[in-house]
């Protein structure tokens, strides 16, 4: 019988679950309000999306230098009080009308700092609070509060815009993200060794050095890169080609996107038992496999303009990448030194959202000229290049996980 995770992981995982959903409430709700109360357009939707997700490509490195130069609880709780902060002053702005795409642009990239903060430095602190042996366990139960999150922000989201509005919907989004913040206070993280003092260019490039220069996390990062690329143009021509070309209500594309939540759930749910099956390379590419289907299954709706078929693609899009997300985390929490994790999960963040939005630009400028049925189309190429990326690395050949490297790779000044 396996023994329980402890206590302060668990802590941490119901922080993470209502960080999780303070994002997902305010991501899915900001571009139903610009679209179905502000009249924003598929070129406006999109530079939403990228303006929320820029903290990730600006912000990611700083966080990993941080999290590997001061208490990570601490860290995360500051960012998540700065996002609750942010995401109150909605509210406060429509009581005023004085909402508009541009400040929902503006307070979004506000908000998502907290997430990029957490996301970087909970990988890092999760070794400290479980043994190695629990780090694939530990890890999946992160997902499946993630996968939770997903699953009720969007549909939570589409609810409160169509029933209440947007002050309520933001306002409920702060409270959780100060739920995070007071669980958070309550993880326990035992000190670290201090380190000396560097030069802030040299700690980052002995973090992506080390990443980069790995044969098992360069490909990691390359398939991860055009796998964002390709689901942010996606996402940037979603909610306007589902409201125009799908015919979908607000809370029809909440329910839509919510079906990606549920197969994150359903993928946490079953990656126990398809990674002891599996050996562990396979694991790591049914992800990259999945999406390839759920990209040619949002194709169909092309042909075939329903939202059962959009909320099947985005099941299978939350369904096959969850066994990708457990997987890899381990791998790289495993071969990479415990001095070095904040900055590798912050190189691996970079590249995972850092290029949200390049995509969502991409899906903007694509969607202005030749709407968005062509974003459509050309995201799904871009699942079609991260599979053949992953498969023609080492990363497949992998037949169990990799023994742990004790020391970082050297970098010249």
């Amino acid at each position: 019988m396996s023994h329980p995770l402890p206590p302060s992981f668990r802590r941490l995982a119901w922080s993470n679950i209502a960080a999780q959903s303070a994002e997902q409430i305010g991501l899915a709700a900001s571009p139903m309000i610009a679209v179905l109360a502000l009249g924003a357009g598929t070129g406006e939707t999109g530079l939403l999306v990228a303006m929320q997700a820029l903290p990730f490509l600006l912000l990611s490195f700083p966080a990993g230098v941080l999290a590997d130069r001061m208490p990570r609880r601490v860290l995360m709780t500051v960012a998540e009080v700065l996002r609750a902060l942010a995401l109150l002053t909605l509210p406060i702005l429509a009581a005023f009308e004085l909402l508009s795409v541009p400040v929902l642009a503006v307070l979004g990239f506000a908000a998502a700092t907290g997430t990029v903060v957490f996301s970087v430095a909970a990988p890092a602190l999760v070794p400290s609070l479980v043994p190695r042996e629990m780090l694939a366990r530990a890890n999946g139960a992160l997902e499946l509060a993630r996968s939770l999150a997903f699953a009720a922000g969007p549909a939570l989201a589409g609810a409160l815009v169509g029933w209440a509005g947007a002050s309520q919907t933001f306002m409920l989004a702060a409270a959780l993200s100060m739920l995070a913040a007071l669980f958070l206070i309550q993880v326990p993280e035992a000190p670290r060794p201090s380190l000396p003092e560097r030069h802030f260019w040299r700690d980052l490039k002995e973090g992506a050095a080390f990443a980069w220069i790995h044969p098992l996390l360069r490909p990691i990062l390359l398939t991860a890169v055009a796998w964002n690329l390709a689901w942010f143009v996606l996402q940037a021509a979603y909610v306007p080609y589902a409201a125009h070309v799908l015919g979908l209500t607000a809370s029809g594309i909440g329910t839509s996107l919510a079906a990606y939540g549920i197969g994150m759930v359903v993928g946490a749910l079953v990656a126990p038992r398809l990674i002891a099956r599996l050996a562990f390379g396979a694991a790591i590419v049914v992800g990259p496999l999945v999406s390839v289907a759920a990209a040619l299954t949002m194709v169909a709706t092309l042909w075939m303009p329903t939202g059962i078929l959009a909320g099947l693609s985005f099941f299978l899009f939350g369904a096959g990448p969850i066994l990708w997300t457990i997987s890899q985390t381990t791998l790289r929490q495993t071969v990479t030194p415990g001095a070095l994790l904040g900055r590798v999960s912050a190189l691996v963040m970079t590249a995972t959202a850092g290029v949200r939005p390049v995509g969502a630009a991409i899906g903007a400028a694509v969607g202005i000229a030749y709407g968005p049925e062509a974003c459509i189309v050309i995201a799904a190429l871009g699942f079609l290049v991260q599979l053949l990326v992953i498969l023609t690395s080492a990363v497949p050949k992998l037949t169990a996980l990799p023994d742990p490297v004790a020391e970082p790779v050297p970098v010249n000044p």
